[in-house]
């Protein structure tokens, strides 16, 4: 079982957004210690609460300072962006790192409509498989067909290695472009709460079309999942993420609060109703206790990867939950790291 990273660069109320980025830094060199299998970041505008807003930047700074964990994007997204100019971008990444990097694409905004539009006022999603398949031929070296009228453009630096391109979605969409196209999926189940993800990868998998470099299909999910040292901690850490995903309800993208603003809040009747359902479902607690739901998750789901997502308040309680989850699935690096 392989166990990997999401992470977001979440920020926090009354620290300096910039410090998120340094923070998702030295957490993508701690999970390198600790064993993980991949560290991935995500793309996200105009908000407040997430900023990481340039994965291939943020990839490049991590590749260039950890030695083994594969580095990614989850994912760029593509409709704002040349097909050709992410390639070269992941080309150059590959130089840096052969053989680490992974190129996760998706369809959404990752923003509201006016900021899509501010960062491609053509952006059209229609284009979107026509733009997977180019940036496949351009990142790995492959000629595009006959006739295709950018057939002798050519994305440098070439090399010996290419990074394998993943389909992000929470829907069926994902699911079946994927398995047209014969690349690995990865689900967002922490987007839909899980809802939808038994039936995302059974499309993609009855569905597959086998594909010269990945001949059977290959799965993964990311989750959001919380540890610490004991439940009750876990469980008021949780509480500012809580109180965000209210917020968020309403259509905003503030920063995380700390758990004691979070728990002075006065919400309403409908919030705290929300509040404790989410809690019910919640992947937060011991790490044992988290390790636990997430093989038996693995299992039904019949994965063997799952991509952890962790937002805290306090960028150390983030550490600390990977750390406490590595020993938990018993990593490699755990014992020496701690």
């Amino acid at each position: 079982m392989k166990w990997s990273v999401l992470d977001q660069s979440p920020a926090s109320a009354g620290t300096a957004e910039e410090s998120a980025i340094r923070d998702s830094l030295r957490l993508a060199q701690d999970c390198d210690v600790l064993g993980y299998e991949r560290f991935w970041v995500s793309e996200h505008h105009n908000a407040a609460s997430i900023v990481g807003t340039a994965p291939e930047i943020l990839v490049a700074a991590i590749a260039a300072t950890t030695r083994r964990i594969r580095v990614g994007s989850a994912g760029v997204m593509l409709p704002h962006y040349s097909a050709l100019k992410v390639a070269e971008q992941f080309r150059v990444l590959e130089a840096i790192a052969p053989g680490r990097i992974d190129l996760g694409v998706g369809r959404a905004p990752g923003s509201d409509g006016l900021t899509a539009h501010a960062l491609n006022p053509y952006a059209n999603t229609d284009e979107f498989p026509r733009q997977v398949q180019e940036l496949e031929h351009w990142v790995c070296g492959l000629p595009l067909p006959d006739g295709h009228p950018y057939r002798n453009v050519v994305a440098h630096p070439t090399g010996q290695t290419c990074p394998p391109l993943w389909i992000l979605g929470s829907s069926a969409y994902g699911a079946q472009l994927a398995a047209h196209l014969g690349l690995p999926y990865a689900f967002a189940y922490f987007f839909s709460d899980g809802v939808g993800v038994e039936d995302a990868l059974d499309l993609y998998r009855r569905n597959y079309r086998p594909s010269s470099r990945h001949p059977a299909p290959q799965a993964t999910i990311c989750v959001w999942a919380l540890a610490a040292d004991t439940e009750r901690e876990a469980h008021r850490l949780l509480t500012a993420r809580e109180h965000w995903r209210i917020g968020f309800e309403k259509g905003l993208r503030m920063p995380l609060v700390s758990p004691e603003q979070a728990a002075a809040h006065a919400y309403t009747p409908a919030e705290r109703a929300l509040i404790e359902k989410l809690r019910a479902a919640a992947l937060a607690g011991t790490a044992q206790g988290v390790a636990d739901k997430l093989n038996k998750l693995a299992q039904r789901l019949q994965l063997d990867e799952i991509v952890i997502n962790t937002w805290t308040f306090d960028p150390e309680a983030r550490r600390r939950s990977y750390a406490l989850l590595a020993a938990a699935f018993g990593l490699r690096g755990a014992a020496s790291a701690s």
